[in-house]
């Protein structure tokens, strides 16, 4: 198995250059040099086009979110019997009060660094996605999100 790099706040968001720089930028920029082409050239054909172009962006930006929202259910799912066995039993009756995006955030903390961090998520201290993460002292890797 080949080694992972480590993940850090500032390295764990993940680039697949295919699909960011070279797939995704193509489908956009079809989408203007049809759009112009349409009203350079107002036509049945063109407007297809269009239609077409849009449609391609859609589909495949919909067919990227469907496997993260997935993802994220099951990211959920793990973390809710984390924190099960983690939190004390304060903290643990009160998981139902984690938004999902606390849930998915959290998963980047530790073990031992959970019971704080979610004490002071539950707490208000720490509001946002970023506040979260920005608060992990040791991060804890997730190398299988797509």
């Amino acid at each position: 198995m080949a080694e992972q790099q480590t993940q850090t706040l500032g390295s764990h968001r993940r680039f697949i250059p295919m699909w960011h720089f070279f797939a995704l930028p193509v489908l956009i920029i079809n989408v203007f040099v049809v759009g112009v082409n349409f009203g350079k050239n107002p036509s049945l054909a063109s407007a297809w086009a269009l239609a077409v172009a849009v449609a391609l962006v859609l589909g495949v930006w919909v067919s990227r979110q469907m496997p993260l929202r997935a993802q994220d259910r099951i990211i959920r799912l793990e973390e809710r019997i984390r924190l099960d066995r983690l939190l004390p039993a304060n903290l643990r009756e009160r998981v139902g009060e984690l938004t999902p995006g606390q849930l998915i955030e959290l998963r980047f903390a530790p073990d031992d660094e959970v019971p704080e961090l979610t004490r002071r998520v539950l707490g208000g201290e720490l509001t946002s996605r970023g506040d979260i993460k920005g608060a992990i002292r040791n991060w804890r890797g997730d190398h299988l999100r797509v």
